[in-house]
């Protein structure tokens, strides 16, 4: 199955070379590289298929994720046995088995290039090679469009400063989208179908955060910024960041009660007591939903944030709750 990593082909070949390889015992026995590129090949096929859209990538026995660590052994192998490595044998192998360590870390050029590597030589891997770089391509063009907050700027590069058009940014995370969304047709059911649902739900929760970091600019913005957290939270149920969705919602009702709180003083004549206590409500409710999910790494999480709203609310005076 081309979707298995490809690499089936790379594997028997990755065979011959494991006698050759010796781990450096200079090196923490934890990290120190692999006994064969086999090895590492062999823990790549087994994970590429994995949904890391629904659930966390795997991680080895360092603790390490797995495809983070695949590729620091990889690239421990070239360095130490770089000698029994330079007649280049297994250069489209590694090459190919590097591609598809980074296309899961999101270094989709740095994919790309390292499958256009494994394609020079002619073999089995070539066709498969040439595909991927080629969706990589399109992953990483896509991941460029829009406004992102968080997205990393290499030095000499600009800071883009986001749109100031609603309208426009909408365009642009529509059309990020769209070109996403075209990927994931070409990609049919390879194990890019999961990299690219990861990738609308990155785009979508950008578009959310683009909205809430704009909300003191329009009189309608907290209204839109409620919209667009509530749509991410429900286009990604099945996310494994599902619960992270629903604890960024619940904060930002917990935000507009202490806003509201700050602007209009419970004892004012303004303070209105059941304006607030629907930001109470949803806020508590929200926070209460993942606390109370078992086996979640953001059920503690949950607990606490919602221990120090409910902290907060005690200070408002409860006469002013019930209208």
């Amino acid at each position: 199955m081309a979707a298995n990593l490809g690499l089936a082909a790379g594997f028997a070949a990755a065979a011959g070379f494991a006698v050759g390889c010796a781990s450096a015992p200079h090196l923490d026995p934890q990290y120190q590289p692999s006994a064969s590129v086999l090895e590492v090949v062999a823990t790549l096929r087994k994970h590429v298929p994995d949904d890391t859209y629904r659930f966390e990538p795997a991680r080895d026995f360092t603790g390490r994720n797995v495809y983070r660590s695949s590729l620091i052994r990889l690239e421990s192998i070239e360095r130490v046995h770089a000698d029994a490595l330079r007649s280049g044998h297994m250069d489209d192998v590694i090459a190919f088995a590097k591609g598809r360590a980074l296309e899961r870390l999101r270094a989709y050029d740095l994919a790309a290039a390292s499958y256009r590597r494994a394609a020079e030589r002619e073999g089995e891997l070539k066709g498969e090679a040439l595909r991927s770089a080629a969706l990589c391509d399109g992953l990483g063009e896509a991941a460029a469009i829009g406004y992102e907050p968080d997205r990393p700027v290499l030095p000499g590069q600009p800071v883009v400063p986001p749109p100031a058009d609603p309208d426009a940014a909408i365009a642009d995370f529509d059309r990020r989208v769209a070109l996403l969304e075209s990927l994931g047709e070409e990609a049919g059911q390879t194990q890019y179908r999961f990299v690219v649902a990861e990738e609308i739900e990155r785009a979508d929760a950008a578009r959310a955060r683009y909205f809430e970091s704009r909300r003191k600019l329009a009189p309608d913005g907290d209204v839109r910024a409620l919209a667009e957290v509530q749509r991410l939270v429900t286009r990604h149920r099945e996310s494994k960041n599902a619960n992270q969705h629903l604890l960024e919602l619940a904060d930002l009702y917990a935000a507009l009660a202490a806003e509201y709180v700050e602007a209009r003083p419970p004892e004012s004549l303004w303070f209105d007591p059941p304006v607030f206590q629907e930001f109470v409500d949803a806020a508590s409710k929200l926070y209460e939903a993942v606390a109370n999910q078992d086996g979640t790494p953001e059920k503690l999480e949950a607990a606490r944030r919602l221990e120090a709203f409910l902290a907060f609310t005690l200070r408002v005076d409860r006469d002013r709750f019930s209208e």
